[in-house]
């Protein structure tokens, strides 16, 4: 198990993060929060490229500064951007990362071909890279990730840029590693997790806001969301008046997602809340800021 205990992250005067307290096991963590929210700080102090000012993460109970070297060999990462040789291979490229990573040469072969065929890119092994899409490449990188079958796998925005087929097919991939393992994926796109993660982590004002199943994040806005069909001339007052969540045109006419807290007028339809309805609303703060 990681334990994240107390941990609070300060750069100069600055809180980046504070009293960050979580638990995970096996199975894939949604860490979702708009860019700028700290999930990139969290995830280098899981990794230990950077360490708490407060606080501490332990492994199975020991601190994971501590462990040192030994956390590391159970660590996989994929970064936002990874370094790779355009020229080289798949196989090169592994068998390269696998000798930095210190791994036995005599099991790198058999390795490397293994990984190759669990993300569907056995057929372009010796194929150079430069030639590949953003989905394969995103594809080397998990390769890479899980070159030492690691039991925490931290994946940072993994599939930004990748086009749906791609992120599907990634998201397939993380469901089967995540049988035996912690995979934590950390992004801003909701439905990378919504199909897959067992809980949410959600990030606000530096803490943590929300740890839990989905169903029971989506209930925080559970019949508060509408829709209804409006003219286009009551478009501006309508959003002034309501949090509009989703707005699709149809007919000559807007059909509307919103969020009310009053009272339903009988021409609204009650729907089920989603985690983007969540996400949107719990972060509207942040996006009126951008504006």
């Amino acid at each position: 198990m990681l334990v994240v205990s107390n941990v609070s992250k300060n750069f100069g005067n600055f809180e980046a993060l504070k009293n960050i307290n979580l638990e995970f096991s096996n199975g894939v963590y949604g860490l979702l929060a708009p860019n700028g929210a700290g999930k990139t700080t969290l995830i280098k102090m899981l990794t230990t490229l950077i360490f708490p000012s407060k606080g501490e993460i332990r492994y199975n109970g020991t601190d994971i500064i501590k462990l040192d070297e030994q956390y590391r060999d159970l660590l996989g990462y994929l970064p936002q951007e990874f370094g790779y040789y355009k020229n080289y291979s798949p196989t090169r490229y592994l068998s390269y990362i696998a000798a930095l990573k210190g791994i036995d040469k005599q099991m790198v072969k058999e390795r490397v071909s293994e990984l190759l065929k669990l993300v569907a890119l056995d057929h372009v092994s010796n194929k150079k890279m430069k030639k590949f899409s953003g989905g394969m490449i995103q594809r080397v990188g998990i390769a890479q990730a899980m070159l030492n079958d690691p039991k925490i796998l931290i994946l940072d925005e993994p599939t930004a840029g990748l086009d749906p087929k791609e992120r599907v097919r990634f998201r397939n991939l993380l469901t089967e590693l995540a049988r035996d393992r912690i995979v934590i994926l950390s992004t801003h796109i909701v439905s990378d997790v919504e199909s897959i993660a067992n809980e949410i982590i959600m990030i606000k004002d530096q803490e943590i806001l929300y740890k839990d199943s989905i169903h029971h994040i989506c209930n925080v806005i559970s019949g508060m969301v509408y829709e209804t069909t409006i003219a286009f001339q009551q478009a501006q007052d309508f959003r002034n008046q309501f949090f509009s969540l989703s707005e699709k045109q149809e007919d000559g006419k807007l059909i509307v997602r919103f969020i009310s807290k009053d009272m339903p007028d009988p021409t609204w339809t009650k729907v089920k809340p989603n985690l983007e309805d969540v996400f949107l609303y719990i972060y509207k703060d942040e996006q009126e800021k951008g504006q």
